[in-house]
């Protein structure tokens, strides 16, 4: 009979690799009834860990890494990188795990070092920010069995990756539906194809405006990255097409879109009515506050931290897949109602 390994004591138990370890090396934070379903597998098998394996997998960090793919000049201007951040430190400390930031200037830098950190026993598990919508360390990951969990859907493999998002689709549904029931007909639409939020988002904006009867107009998309900048420059775009309302993807973009707005002496939301995603402070701060479609920042990454636990602790299987509400806040640049009769 061929010898035994951890993966096959994993299958056996329905826990992964790195669960089985743990159990081994008497892991303390595992739960009573995986750590019985594990031993029960190794007496009923007479399982044998390997002593150098046992020795060396016994030394648990009690770090967990969080991996932004994104080049560092970019973070921290992003204001939802600030606010989730802190959620993710925050319950670190609670549980006791220090949080360690991998930050790379370049994505080539970044590759190399991605695997440096996955051929070591740096941390015990990794939080990524779903940033780009292609990526390959999903694939590395679970081929060397490091727990990890997404934050945002991932634009595959969802069927086995954890992932913390928010209701996307419906949210940016609310938002242009909002717009509709004030009246505005022609709604442009700033959004991006980085990663699945965006493409969640734009795809409720489609649908609320199917679902009115109303024609999608390509000359009213235009694409930015979700950066100020980036919102700004779409906005600029979409001036000469007349929307008389805009929902932008992102509070970043929104915010850029509202300088340009006020550049061509136009207002909000007089001329221009305005609605964003996120919900983060600069919404609220600028002039006039946008109306915005607010997900669980803070929450999100609370929540990433205790199902990447429950995963050490646990298994991978099933996958998490937790998907918060979203609620939209009606603000100044949304509320001037107009007539519901079309234009001519």
């Amino acid at each position: 009979m061929p010898k035994l390994t951890l993966e096959d004591i994993g299958k056996l138990a329905d826990v992964s690799r790195a669960t089985v370890s743990r159990v081994i090396n008497g892991y303390p934070h595992i739960r009573p009834e995986v750590r019985e379903r594990v031993e029960r597998v190794i007496q009923e098998t007479g399982f044998q860990p390997n002593a150098v394996a046992r020795s060396l997998a016994s030394s648990q960090s009690n770090i967990i890494g969080l991996f932004i793919p994104s080049v560092v000049q970019f973070i921290f201007a992003d204001a939802y990188l600030s606010a989730l951040i802190p959620g993710i430190s925050e319950a670190c400390n609670t549980h006791e795990y220090t949080l360690a930031l991998f930050l790379f200037t370049t994505e080539e830098e970044e590759q190399k070092h991605f695997r440096r950190i996955l051929g070591s026993s740096t941390i015990d598990g990794l939080i990524i920010t779903a940033d780009r919508r292609e990526t390959t360390l999903t694939n590395d990951l679970l081929a060397n069995d490091v727990p990890f969990v997404l934050i945002g859907r991932p634009a595959s493999l969802s069927d086995k990756v954890s992932f913390v998002d928010a209701e996307n689709v419906q949210g940016a549904y609310n938002a242009v539906n909002h717009l509709l029931g004030q009246g505005y007909q022609r709604i442009g639409l700033i959004s991006t194809t980085l990663n699945t939020a965006a493409e969640d988002r734009t795809a409720g904006y489609v649908q609320a405006l199917r679902d009115c009867g109303l024609p999608i107009e390509q000359a009213l998309i235009t694409e930015g990255d979700f950066t100020e900048r980036s919102g700004y420059l779409a906005m600029r775009q979409l001036l000469p097409q007349r929307p008389d309302a805009v929902f932008a993807t992102s509070d970043m973009m929104a915010v850029g879109a509202l300088r340009a707005i006020h550049e061509a002496r136009l207002s909000v939301p007089q001329d221009i009515a305005l609605v964003s995603f996120d919900g983060l402070p600069l919404s609220e701060n600028a002039t006039p506050p946008i109306s915005t479609v607010r997900q669980s920042v803070h929450e999100i990454g609370s929540l990433a931290v205790e199902t990447l636990i429950d995963i050490m602790q646990t298994g991978t299987q099933p996958p998490r897949h937790i998907i918060l509400p979203t609620e939209l806040v009606v603000r100044t640049s949304s509320s001037a109602v107009r007539s519901t009769k079309p234009r001519l």
